[in-house]
């Protein structure tokens, strides 16, 4: 197919080309697209924990959306919308699961629809604080938090009122100074606080 080089809108592609993804293995590996090591044990943890497709999974802070799109793809499948601030550095998702804030003190409205969030490095600890604010009387039931060791001490505290478990990330298929936490909403006889 032919086109014209003046009035080809990337935007508007038809057949955008996909990104190839990293062949994952049993051992963590940090990719030039990712702050989180990823293996095939971890990814396997982390689709574990997210609701399954058709329910929404959105991932604020995304970066290139790497993770993102490996839970995109088969063998997992989930229905995940990486959000980030513009311009978004984002090489991986489609169009279609990617979003794009003003700045990092917007929030994405669709916080409120999706049933699980996930922050994966996050740069600061407020906007943590503002989604729960905003949004926790949503949908969302559970949260996903993965970061260095050092940095759950600043974080935790946005869980106030949530069962939270902590697991070492090494425990999982990671690294072993990264931690993984999933906050979900407690309840009380059926009835969530």
């Amino acid at each position: 197919m032919l086109v014209n080089k003046d009035t080809f809108d990337p935007e508007y592609d038809p057949d955008p080309e996909e990104p190839s993804l990293p062949q994952l293995s049993n051992t963590p590996t940090v990719h030039p697209a990712s702050c989180l090591a990823l293996s095939t044990p971890l990814l396997a943890h982390l689709a574990s924990l997210l609701p399954r497709s058709p329910s929404l999974t959105i991932s604020i802070g995304s970066g290139y959306g790497l993770l993102e799109a490996l839970l995109l793809a088969s063998p997992y499948s989930l229905n995940i919308i990486g959000v980030e601030v513009q311009p978004s550095p984002n090489t991986h998702l489609p169009r279609t699961h990617h979003r794009e804030v003003a700045g990092s003190r917007f929030l994405e409205p669709l916080a409120g629809e999706a049933e699980a969030w996930l922050f994966v490095y996050p740069r600061r600890v407020g906007l943590l604080h503002e989604y729960i604010k905003e949004f926790a009387r949503g949908k969302v039931q559970a949260v996903v938090w993965i970061g260095p060791t050092a940095d759950w001490e600043d974080y935790k505290g946005a869980f106030v009122g949530w069962d939270v478990k902590v697991k070492g990330a090494d425990e999982l298929g990671g690294r072993a100074w990264e931690i993984v936490a999933v906050a979900r909403k407690q309840t009380c006889g059926g009835v969530e606080n």
